[in-house]
């Protein structure tokens, strides 16, 4: 093998590994959200379950796709949390990585949480999406952190646990948010690292939901126009829990 070509395979080698470790961009266009296929869940699906087909009504012609954003997946979650949830609620980020999502919901009068094992510094900037321009945050700024893997005694100190695409969680934030009487907001991309499987013929967010629904919570789903599984399972605490 050439002197030539060995330089070009082991270029190619070590980008691949910095590709692979680096953090990855939040705001990025065609940054992957994770390294698991995070597809969004299709329409066919949603309309087969009773429990999810109420996100494809909408007020104009009760099927029409939404328009893709491509991104921003914690500005939309932020905006629609700050829509359907009281701001007295103390609010745990799950998987919350950098803690955007907190640092946006701090800003909304919201008490949030990021819960992640992994520490990361908040991002440099972000889209406001109302205003319509970016957004620089101060490299003083920090938001309130438990970098450690989520436990379910945690849920104590809130009032709804939210997990976006978080790994290996959503079984255990549903068990906890029954136990402590809490709500929780879950927007499941994968199986990985959890304790239950679908049985065959049932998606993975179908049996997350009949899951919270055999704990006894009443399911709200809905639907973000964002890249990737855009759809969430919303609960309000469920009177009863340890409080």
């Amino acid at each position: 093998m050439s002197k030539r070509k060995d330089r070009r395979n082991a270029g190619q080698a070590f980008e691949s590994v910095v590709a692979a470790v680096a953090p990855r961009d939040e705001e990025a266009d065609d940054a992957p959200f994770f390294a698991h296929d995070a597809a969004p869940v299709s329409d066919d699906v949603l309309a087969a379950s009773p429990d999810l087909s109420r996100v494809l009504t909408t007020q104009n012609d009760g099927r029409r796709e939404l328009t893709k954003m491509k991104r921003f997946r914690f500005q939309l979650l932020h905006q629609w949390i700050c829509e359907n949830v009281p701001p007295s609620c103390r609010v745990a980020d799950i998987g919350g990585g950098k803690g955007l999502l907190t640092y946006l919901l701090n800003q909304s009068g919201f008490t949030a949480t990021t819960i992640d094992p992994i520490h990361q510094t908040l991002p440099a900037k972000y889209k406001d999406l109302t205003a319509g321009r970016q957004v620089r945050i101060a490299e003083t700024e920090t938001v309130s952190r438990l970098d450690l893997p989520f436990a379910p005694n945690m849920a104590r100190d809130f009032d709804l646990l939210v997990a976006l695409h978080a790994h290996g969680c959503n079984i255990a934030l549903i068990d906890a948010a029954a136990r402590f009487g809490k709500g929780f907001l879950v927007l499941p991309c994968c199986i990985i690292d959890e304790p239950l499987r679908p049985p065959p013929g049932m998606h993975w967010l179908q049996c997350v939901a009949e899951y919270a629904k055999g704990k006894g919570f009443a399911i709200k789903p809905f639907r973000l126009n964002f890249k990737g599984q855009n759809i969430g399972l919303y609960a309000a605490a469920r009177p009863g829990g340890a409080g």
